[in-house]
């Protein structure tokens, strides 16, 4: 670590920039939107390749972000109050997002096949990990900058 008082231990045990600066609320909204943002891309292409309207697209579009939001609460009581970091937040949002999403189509009577299972479980990890790197690496340049 440099020991400026702008950096932080990263998700790799490297130095990298505090989220300081911004408004507390906009640290813990933004990633939230961006996960809800995410979820949504996910379940329009899906939907789309079946040729469903907004109810399909609705039904399907549920579990997941009722999952998302258990995932991000749980995050927070895990003490885990940075919601762009890769490492705790991102996987715990993640698996959260995609175990709970299943779970809740399973007991909604909605299909879980494998297939299924599977592209959710990499399309997810892309785009929910995928936002926070590039988050950290910009990050991390500005703080380099500095």
């Amino acid at each position: 670590m440099t020991g400026s008082a702008a950096e932080s231990t990263s998700d790799t045990g490297a130095a990298a920039p505090q989220q300081a600066g911004r408004a507390p609320v906009t640290v813990l909204v933004l990633p939230i939107v961006a996960d809800l943002v995410a979820v949504i891309v996910f379940v329009l292409i899906g939907r789309a390749s079946h040729g469903e309207g907004i109810l399909g697209l609705l039904n399907t579009l549920w579990p997941f972000a009722a999952a998302l939001g258990v995932g991000h609460v749980l995050a927070l009581v895990l003490g885990r109050n940075r919601p762009a970091q890769i490492r705790w937040t991102g996987l715990i949002v993640w698996i959260v997002t995609v175990a709970g999403g299943m779970l809740l189509r399973t007991v909604s009577g909605q299909g879980v096949q494998l297939s299924f299972v599977i592209v959710t479980t990499l399309v997810l990890a892309v785009f929910f990990l995928g936002w926070r790197l590039v988050w950290w690496l910009v990050e991390r340049r500005r703080a380099r900058a500095v």
